[in-house]
């Protein structure tokens, strides 16, 4: 998963996929997760990252970006920062193979959540269980 990633570009620029248009009887999430991937990555809300996250789709340039937004999350939450559940939830529930794949991307996730000290119960039960899945050493 690359660091350096074009913000100004769509999934559908970065991937080269070309969905079209969704069925006619496509769900709204289906609806709106087409639609999302023709925007600027850089446009999205962290609760956009978060759905399309959560459906695996765009990982490779989505990942970065929501890592990113969940360290500086963390840095700031001392002071009254807030924390996306959504997008937390998202990003530590991503199988092991991702993280393993991308160990890098691992321990920069690995140092923001270590960061975070006001969590809910259930948030901090997802954040251990993604710790304790990622490999020796990261």
């Amino acid at each position: 998963m690359s660091q350096s990633i074009d913000r100004t570009k769509s999934l559908e620029q970065l991937d080269g996929e070309h969905w079209g248009a969704p069925p006619a009887d496509a769900t709204s999430l289906v609806r709106t997760v087409h639609e999302w991937r023709r925007r600027p990555i850089g446009t999205l809300e962290p609760d956009e990252l978060a759905r399309l996250i959560g459906q695996n789709v765009g990982l490779p340039w989505l990942l970065p970006l929501a890592v990113e937004i969940l360290r500086d999350e963390a840095l700031k939450q001392p002071a009254g920062g807030f924390i996306d559940g959504d997008l937390l939830y998202a990003v530590v529930t991503r199988s092991s193979e991702v993280w393993t794949a991308h160990p890098e991307l691992a321990r920069q996730l690995k140092g923001a959540v270590t960061l975070l000290t006001d969590l809910s119960t259930y948030e901090k039960r997802e954040v251990e269980a993604f710790l304790a899945s990622l490999p020796e050493g990261l």
